[in-house]
Protein backbone atom coordinates (compact mmCIF):
# COMPACT_ATOMS: atom_id res chain seq x y z
CA UNK A 1 0.00 0.00 0.00
CA UNK A 2 2.91 2.23 1.19
CA UNK A 3 4.41 1.57 -2.53
CA UNK A 4 1.21 2.02 -4.60
CA UNK A 5 0.89 5.30 -2.58
CA UNK A 6 4.24 6.35 -3.23
CA UNK A 7 3.81 5.78 -6.97
CA UNK A 8 0.41 7.86 -7.44
CA UNK A 9 1.88 10.98 -5.30
CA UNK A 10 5.29 10.56 -8.20
CA UNK A 11 3.32 10.06 -11.39
CA UNK A 12 -0.27 12.28 -10.03
CA UNK A 13 1.18 15.47 -11.04
CA UNK A 14 3.05 14.72 -13.72
CA UNK A 15 -0.78 13.66 -15.77
CA UNK A 16 -2.66 16.20 -14.06
CA UNK A 17 -0.79 18.88 -15.18
CA UNK A 18 -0.49 17.33 -18.83
CA UNK A 19 -4.43 17.27 -18.20
CA UNK A 20 -4.80 20.95 -17.41
CA UNK A 21 -3.03 21.67 -20.76
CA UNK A 22 -5.25 19.59 -22.53
CA UNK A 23 -8.54 20.98 -20.88
CA UNK A 24 -7.55 24.57 -22.14
CA UNK A 25 -7.08 23.54 -25.40
CA UNK A 26 -10.80 22.06 -25.46
CA UNK A 27 -11.97 24.66 -23.46
CA UNK A 28 -11.61 26.80 -26.48
CA UNK A 29 -8.77 29.16 -24.41
CA UNK A 30 -5.56 31.04 -26.53
CA UNK A 31 -2.49 29.00 -26.13
CA UNK A 32 0.62 30.04 -27.88
CA UNK A 33 2.55 27.06 -28.13
CA UNK A 34 5.29 28.52 -30.47
CA UNK A 35 6.28 31.13 -28.24
CA UNK A 36 5.57 28.58 -24.87
CA UNK A 37 7.78 26.28 -26.29
CA UNK A 38 10.72 28.59 -27.64
CA UNK A 39 10.48 30.18 -23.62
CA UNK A 40 11.28 26.63 -22.57
CA UNK A 41 13.79 25.14 -24.46
CA UNK A 42 15.66 28.94 -24.76
CA UNK A 43 15.45 29.90 -21.17
CA UNK A 44 13.76 27.75 -18.62
CA UNK A 45 15.12 23.92 -19.54
CA UNK A 46 19.14 25.42 -19.56
CA UNK A 47 18.41 27.14 -16.74
CA UNK A 48 16.63 23.89 -14.97
CA UNK A 49 19.76 21.50 -16.68
CA UNK A 50 22.55 23.88 -15.52
CA UNK A 51 21.72 24.96 -12.26
CA UNK A 52 20.71 20.88 -10.98
CA UNK A 53 24.26 19.82 -12.59
CA UNK A 54 26.07 22.89 -10.81
CA UNK A 55 24.52 21.76 -7.52
CA UNK A 56 24.80 17.69 -8.12
CA UNK A 57 26.31 15.45 -5.49
CA UNK A 58 26.88 13.09 -8.03
CA UNK A 59 30.20 12.18 -8.03
CA UNK A 60 31.80 12.68 -12.08
CA UNK A 61 32.75 9.54 -12.15
CA UNK A 62 29.10 7.96 -11.58
CA UNK A 63 27.38 10.54 -14.16
CA UNK A 64 30.55 9.51 -16.36
CA UNK A 65 29.25 5.64 -16.47
CA UNK A 66 25.72 6.83 -16.74
CA UNK A 67 26.40 9.09 -19.68
CA UNK A 68 27.99 5.82 -21.36
CA UNK A 69 24.94 3.99 -20.82
CA UNK A 70 22.52 6.85 -22.49
CA UNK A 71 24.52 6.51 -25.36
CA UNK A 72 24.99 3.01 -25.80
CA UNK A 73 21.00 2.69 -24.92
CA UNK A 74 20.16 5.52 -27.88
CA UNK A 75 22.77 3.09 -30.36
CA UNK A 76 20.82 -0.02 -29.02
CA UNK A 77 17.25 1.22 -29.76
CA UNK A 78 18.02 2.53 -33.13
CA UNK A 79 20.03 -0.89 -34.10
CA UNK A 80 17.09 -3.15 -32.48
CA UNK A 81 14.24 -0.82 -33.85
CA UNK A 82 16.61 0.10 -37.57
CA UNK A 83 16.34 -3.88 -37.84
CA UNK A 84 12.80 -4.45 -37.01
CA UNK A 85 11.77 -1.25 -39.52
CA UNK A 86 13.39 -2.55 -42.11
CA UNK A 87 12.00 -6.75 -41.38
CA UNK A 88 8.72 -5.62 -41.26
CA UNK A 89 8.79 -2.66 -44.39
CA UNK A 90 7.44 0.31 -42.59
CA UNK A 91 8.58 3.24 -44.06
CA UNK A 92 11.94 4.31 -42.66
CA UNK A 93 11.61 8.51 -42.74
CA UNK A 94 8.08 8.02 -41.11
CA UNK A 95 8.50 5.50 -37.75
CA UNK A 96 12.13 4.79 -37.15
CA UNK A 97 12.82 7.87 -35.37
CA UNK A 98 9.83 7.78 -33.41
CA UNK A 99 10.62 4.79 -31.93
CA UNK A 100 14.32 5.20 -30.79
CA UNK A 101 13.40 8.82 -29.20
CA UNK A 102 11.07 9.47 -26.48
CA UNK A 103 9.88 12.01 -24.26
CA UNK A 104 12.82 13.07 -21.90
CA UNK A 105 12.15 15.93 -21.65
CA UNK A 106 8.23 16.71 -20.51
CA UNK A 107 8.07 13.59 -18.89
CA UNK A 108 11.02 12.13 -17.85
CA UNK A 109 12.51 15.29 -16.21
CA UNK A 110 9.55 15.44 -13.66
CA UNK A 111 9.20 11.96 -13.33
CA UNK A 112 12.95 11.55 -12.32
CA UNK A 113 12.47 14.75 -9.88
CA UNK A 114 9.79 13.27 -8.23
CA UNK A 115 10.38 9.78 -7.74
CA UNK A 116 14.56 10.55 -7.63
CA UNK A 117 14.94 14.11 -6.01
CA UNK A 118 18.02 16.23 -7.25
CA UNK A 119 20.18 13.26 -7.28
CA UNK A 120 17.63 11.72 -9.94
CA UNK A 121 17.31 15.04 -11.97
CA UNK A 122 21.10 15.27 -12.32
CA UNK A 123 20.98 11.83 -14.45
CA UNK A 124 17.96 12.52 -15.78
CA UNK A 125 19.31 15.86 -17.45
CA UNK A 126 21.96 13.80 -18.91
CA UNK A 127 19.98 11.46 -20.69
CA UNK A 128 17.92 14.64 -22.12
CA UNK A 129 21.20 15.83 -23.58
CA UNK A 130 22.40 12.74 -25.08
CA UNK A 131 18.62 12.33 -26.49
CA UNK A 132 18.92 16.13 -27.68
CA UNK A 133 22.57 15.23 -29.36
CA UNK A 134 21.17 12.08 -31.56
CA UNK A 135 17.45 13.52 -32.28
CA UNK A 136 19.04 16.53 -33.78
CA UNK A 137 21.45 15.25 -35.94
CA UNK A 138 21.21 11.52 -36.18
CA UNK A 139 17.06 11.94 -35.77
CA UNK A 140 16.91 14.37 -38.33
CA UNK A 141 18.95 12.62 -40.53
CA UNK A 142 16.55 9.75 -40.76
CA UNK A 143 12.66 12.28 -41.55
CA UNK A 144 14.65 14.66 -43.69
CA UNK A 145 17.93 12.74 -45.34
CA UNK A 146 20.72 14.94 -44.18
CA UNK A 147 21.86 15.99 -40.62
CA UNK A 148 21.64 18.91 -38.57
CA UNK A 149 25.34 18.78 -36.95
CA UNK A 150 24.88 23.16 -36.53
CA UNK A 151 22.23 23.04 -34.78
CA UNK A 152 23.45 21.39 -32.07
CA UNK A 153 26.08 23.75 -31.71
CA UNK A 154 23.16 26.47 -31.25
CA UNK A 155 21.17 24.66 -28.88
CA UNK A 156 20.64 26.12 -25.28
CA UNK A 157 20.18 22.55 -23.90
CA UNK A 158 23.24 21.56 -24.93
CA UNK A 159 25.73 23.98 -23.95
CA UNK A 160 23.59 24.11 -20.05
CA UNK A 161 24.55 20.63 -19.74
CA UNK A 162 28.27 21.30 -20.99
CA UNK A 163 28.44 24.17 -18.25
CA UNK A 164 26.59 22.54 -15.59
CA UNK A 165 29.52 19.53 -16.20
CA UNK A 166 31.93 21.26 -16.10
CA UNK A 167 31.17 23.46 -13.21
CA UNK A 168 30.41 19.94 -11.32
CA UNK A 169 34.27 19.23 -12.39
CA UNK A 170 36.06 21.94 -10.79
CA UNK A 171 33.19 22.43 -8.07
CA UNK A 172 32.41 26.22 -9.44
CA UNK A 173 29.73 27.78 -8.35
CA UNK A 174 28.16 30.92 -9.94
CA UNK A 175 27.74 34.01 -7.73
CA UNK A 176 24.44 33.68 -5.20
CA UNK A 177 22.69 36.15 -7.02
CA UNK A 178 23.04 34.34 -10.17
CA UNK A 179 22.32 31.00 -9.10
CA UNK A 180 18.47 32.37 -7.63
CA UNK A 181 17.98 33.68 -10.77
CA UNK A 182 18.61 30.92 -12.83
CA UNK A 183 17.05 28.66 -10.39
CA UNK A 184 13.80 30.76 -10.79
CA UNK A 185 14.05 30.09 -14.36
CA UNK A 186 14.22 26.72 -14.26
CA UNK A 187 11.35 26.16 -11.96
CA UNK A 188 8.95 27.16 -14.79
CA UNK A 189 10.47 24.38 -16.62
CA UNK A 190 8.86 21.77 -15.57
CA UNK A 191 4.95 23.06 -14.98
CA UNK A 192 5.40 24.64 -18.46
CA UNK A 193 5.98 21.44 -20.37
CA UNK A 194 3.80 19.47 -18.95
CA UNK A 195 1.30 21.70 -19.54
CA UNK A 196 2.73 22.29 -23.36
CA UNK A 197 2.56 18.54 -23.58
CA UNK A 198 -1.19 18.52 -22.68
CA UNK A 199 -2.04 21.36 -25.23
CA UNK A 200 -0.28 19.19 -28.66
CA UNK A 201 -1.65 15.97 -27.92
CA UNK A 202 -4.98 17.97 -27.56
CA UNK A 203 -4.37 19.28 -30.77
CA UNK A 204 -3.18 16.31 -32.54
CA UNK A 205 -5.33 13.98 -34.62
CA UNK A 206 -4.89 10.72 -36.29
CA UNK A 207 -6.62 8.17 -38.17
CA UNK A 208 -3.93 5.46 -37.84
CA UNK A 209 -4.62 4.31 -34.42
CA UNK A 210 -4.84 0.84 -34.63
CA UNK A 211 -1.17 0.10 -35.84
CA UNK A 212 -0.10 2.69 -33.15
CA UNK A 213 -1.28 0.48 -30.79
CA UNK A 214 1.10 -2.48 -31.22
CA UNK A 215 3.87 -0.36 -32.10
CA UNK A 216 3.75 1.64 -29.10
CA UNK A 217 3.28 -1.68 -27.07
CA UNK A 218 6.35 -3.04 -28.87
CA UNK A 219 8.51 0.12 -28.22
CA UNK A 220 7.91 -0.46 -24.49
CA UNK A 221 8.74 -3.52 -24.00
CA UNK A 222 12.07 -3.02 -26.45
CA UNK A 223 13.08 0.27 -23.96
CA UNK A 224 12.29 -1.42 -20.98
CA UNK A 225 14.33 -4.68 -21.65
CA UNK A 226 17.67 -3.20 -23.46
CA UNK A 227 17.37 -0.30 -20.53
CA UNK A 228 17.17 -3.28 -17.65
CA UNK A 229 20.11 -4.70 -19.37
CA UNK A 230 22.21 -1.99 -19.96
CA UNK A 231 22.06 -0.36 -16.27
CA UNK A 232 22.46 -4.01 -15.06
CA UNK A 233 25.60 -4.37 -16.99
CA UNK A 234 26.84 -0.95 -15.92
CA UNK A 235 26.12 -1.85 -12.41
CA UNK A 236 24.26 1.53 -11.93
CA UNK A 237 23.14 2.04 -8.74
CA UNK A 238 19.39 2.54 -7.68
CA UNK A 239 18.94 5.98 -8.41
CA UNK A 240 21.02 6.27 -12.09
CA UNK A 241 19.99 2.57 -12.64
CA UNK A 242 15.49 3.68 -11.79
CA UNK A 243 16.28 7.05 -13.87
CA UNK A 244 17.61 4.93 -17.55
CA UNK A 245 14.69 2.71 -17.44
CA UNK A 246 12.05 5.33 -16.91
CA UNK A 247 13.91 7.70 -19.31
CA UNK A 248 14.11 4.82 -21.91
CA UNK A 249 10.57 3.92 -21.38
CA UNK A 250 8.97 7.40 -21.84
CA UNK A 251 6.49 7.60 -24.77
CA UNK A 252 6.94 9.23 -28.38
CA UNK A 253 8.33 12.82 -27.96
CA UNK A 254 5.94 15.16 -30.14
CA UNK A 255 8.87 16.91 -31.86
CA UNK A 256 9.03 13.29 -33.40
CA UNK A 257 5.73 14.27 -34.99
CA UNK A 258 6.68 18.04 -35.87
CA UNK A 259 9.97 16.68 -37.77
CA UNK A 260 7.39 14.54 -39.72
CA UNK A 261 4.98 17.06 -40.58
CA UNK A 262 8.38 19.34 -41.56
CA UNK A 263 10.10 17.04 -43.55
CA UNK A 264 6.82 15.67 -44.63
CA UNK A 265 6.60 12.24 -44.02
CA UNK A 266 3.85 10.32 -42.33
CA UNK A 267 2.96 13.26 -39.98
CA UNK A 268 -0.39 10.92 -39.47
CA UNK A 269 1.50 8.01 -38.59
CA UNK A 270 3.35 9.84 -36.18
CA UNK A 271 0.42 11.39 -34.39
CA UNK A 272 -1.02 8.04 -33.65
CA UNK A 273 1.65 6.85 -32.36
CA UNK A 274 2.44 9.99 -29.86
CA UNK A 275 -1.06 9.94 -28.42
CA UNK A 276 -1.21 6.22 -28.12
CA UNK A 277 2.13 5.97 -26.61
CA UNK A 278 1.31 8.87 -24.00
CA UNK A 279 -1.79 7.43 -23.54
CA UNK A 280 -0.41 3.75 -22.97
CA UNK A 281 2.38 5.66 -20.39
CA UNK A 282 -0.46 6.45 -18.02
CA UNK A 283 -0.65 2.50 -16.87
CA UNK A 284 2.81 1.53 -17.74
CA UNK A 285 4.94 4.36 -15.96
CA UNK A 286 3.49 3.64 -12.75
CA UNK A 287 4.35 0.28 -12.95
CA UNK A 288 7.71 0.85 -14.24
CA UNK A 289 8.21 3.19 -11.02
CA UNK A 290 7.09 1.13 -8.75
CA UNK A 291 9.68 -2.10 -10.54
CA UNK A 292 12.50 0.10 -10.25
CA UNK A 293 11.45 2.03 -6.74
Amino acid sequence: MNLLLTVLEIVAPVFLLAGIGFAWVKLGFEYRLQFVTRLAVTLAVPSLIFVALMQTQIPPGELTRFTLAAIIGHVGLAVAFGVFVRASKLERRTYLAPLIFGNTGNLGLPLAIFAFGQAGLGFAVIFLAVTALFSFTYGIYLVAGKGAFGKVAREPMVWATLLGALFLWQGWQTPVFVTNTLDLLGQMAIPMMLITLGVAIARLTTRKLGQAVWLSALKLVVCFALAWAIAKGFDLDKVAFGVLVVQMCTPVAVTSYLLAERFEADSDAVAGLVMVSTLMSVGALPIILAIVL
